[in-house]
């Protein structure tokens, strides 16, 4: 019996090792999507990006909507009693759709993008947010709306985004 659950762990082991290495080997990745399969990105301009092989230039490409009812973006930043800071994302006229990440755009709706000088830190699929740490210095941290595929939302070009800076001792 002990032989059987040995052997049986030893298969579980290799066996999943061996569908990682083909899900690799096809394009499969962590991020929630197949990044071979271009039919996963239907109806957006991610589809051409795939195509083309160039995958960061169609999320990119911001999506504009009327000013009129625009989405609207605010935030506070604050240092967290124990250890680093706690961000506080407000919308209006727009909702987080963590379920919809990655998928065709749909106004009104997405995730925010978490920016520290310039470097996206991560996404964002609500309002609040605990940042570990931030570098020395002075330090721009910026929120920008996007669409479920992960394009800017803009108006008039200019994307819809709010920031603060802080100095960090």
């Amino acid at each position: 019996m002990d032989r059987s659950l040995a052997l049986f762990a030893i298969g579980l082991i290799f066996g999943g090792g061996i569908g990682f290495v083909v899900a690799a080997g096809n394009g499969i990745t962590f991020d929630g999507h197949d990044h071979a399969d271009t039919a996963a990105h239907a109806d957006t301009d991610v589809a051409t990006a795939h195509e083309n092989m160039d995958h960061s230039a169609a999320h990119d490409t911001p999506i504009d909507v009327p000013s009129e009812d625009a989405p609207k973006v605010s935030l506070m930043l604050m240092a967290d009693p124990m250890a680093g800071y706690n961000l506080h994302v407000t919308v209006e006229n727009f909702v987080f759709h963590p379920e919809g990440a990655s998928l065709a755009a749909v106004p009104g709706q997405g995730h925010a993008h978490v920016y520290v000088n310039g470097e996206k830190l991560s996404r964002l699929y609500g309002e609040w947010m605990h940042i570990a740490a931030l570098p020395k210095g002075d330090v721009t941290v910026e929120v920008s709306l996007n669409s479920n595929d992960h394009r800017p939302l803009a108006v008039d070009g200019t994307p819809i985004s709010a920031s603060t800076t802080l100095t960090v001792e």
